[in-house]
């Protein structure tokens, strides 16, 4: 049935020539013609395909590009290696893999076909949900990590070390692996032979409306509610110790190291909670739309927002940490190759 109509088209010659080449030119195409069952290729405006390619190209390099500056900066200058810098070097790499995979997103999301196989088709989904979900695992880790320092900071010293950091974060890494296989295997994404109402050339994963919202609420709704608790608190501790610190300058004290050490750690902890609201902000409505609105266009657009916070937290940093605007020169400029920069005082003014 799919070649009837193409041949049909060859047999119509002399004047009826261009009305054969636009009959043909609006025939269906398919993503695998020989194959039976394959899906239907949608067809775009090609203005449309370089805009959307142009940005979604530039949108990889941004996001790649400013977060390997993060990942070297934290990795080379010892002055950064803190536990707090040690999560923001954890959600750097997620957030740099998750800009190397937006090209190949973006393929999914335009093109409609699928050409990588079902196997590829089911690593990838299975990489994008771990990526995804370990995002959200350093968010989490980042709010415990602030609300130890502010409302616990006589015993932050002793607790949160940079070997225990880097103990819960693999921890955080391997629990999410393991939840994301299980689920995946467990809804069959791996497995196509039964996909009967799926054609071939799709890249999807099929789950049931139950799973979705267990899946919802264990990897989004409850980590979600756990950061927003422990960030109330944070902000209200802060608010205390700030009113506390401008009454004593105000009166002409003298403020202690420890004041002045407890306010840097509020700044940290605002600083850190924009990244949660940024991803949150870009989160939140992609979930809603999925949940309530069948329009596939509105969910390609929102998850490319959720793929952009990625390239936003960099900017984060480059307003509120003085330190990465100076490791980022030095890197930029190749200062890094000089020896004994890694020693560098980047705390240091000018």
């Amino acid at each position: 049935m799919k070649g009837q109509k193409g041949e049909q088209n060859k047999l119509l010659t002399g004047g009826d020539s261009l009305m054969a080449y636009e009959t043909e030119d609006q025939e269906t195409q398919y993503c695998f013609p020989a194959i039976n069952s394959s899906c239907v290729k949608e067809r775009s405006a090609s203005h449309g395909y370089i805009i959307i390619y142009v940005f979604v190209s530039l949108l990889s390099a941004w996001t790649v590009f400013l977060n390997l500056l993060v990942i070297i900066s934290i990795s080379h200058f010892k002055k950064l290696h803190t536990p707090t810098n040690m999560i923001i070097l954890s959600l750097a790499v997620n957030d740099l893999f998750i800009g190397l995979i937006i090209p190949i997103e973006a393929i999914r999301q335009i093109e409609t076909c699928w050409y990588f196989g079902d196997t590829f088709c089911g690593l990838y989904l299975l990489f994008v949900s771990l990526l995804l979900a370990a995002s959200l695992g350093n968010l989490v880790i980042i709010a415990v990590d602030r609300y130890v320092a502010v409302c616990h900071p006589l015993l932050y010293p002793q607790k949160i070390t940079i070997t225990n950091m880097l103990k819960s974060i693999c921890l955080s890494w391997v629990c999410f692996s393991a939840y994301c296989i299980t689920f995946i295997i467990n809804n069959g994404s791996f497995d196509t032979s039964h996909r009967t109402d799926v054609c071939y050339g799709q890249c999807l994963m099929i789950i049931s409306f139950s799973c979705l919202i267990i899946d919802l609420f264990m990897s989004f709704i409850f980590p979600c509610l756990l950061i927003i608790t422990l960030y109330l608190r944070i902000f209200y501790v802060v608010h205390q110790q700030v009113k506390v610190i401008n009454s004593l300058m105000k009166a002409g004290k003298c403020v202690t190291e420890g004041s002045v050490k407890r306010k840097s750690e509020s700044k940290a902890a605002l600083t850190l909670g924009i990244i949660v609201s940024v991803f949150l902000l870009c989160w939140i409505p992609y979930y809603i739309c999925s949940l309530t609105v069948n329009s596939y266009t509105a969910i390609n657009v929102l998850i490319f927002g959720v793929h952009a916070s990625s390239g936003l937290n960099p900017l984060v940093y480059a307003l509120f940490y003085p330190w990465f605007k100076k490791t980022a020169k030095l890197i930029l400029t190749l200062k890094i190759f000089q020896p004994a920069s890694s020693l560098i005082n980047i705390f240091l003014q000018d």
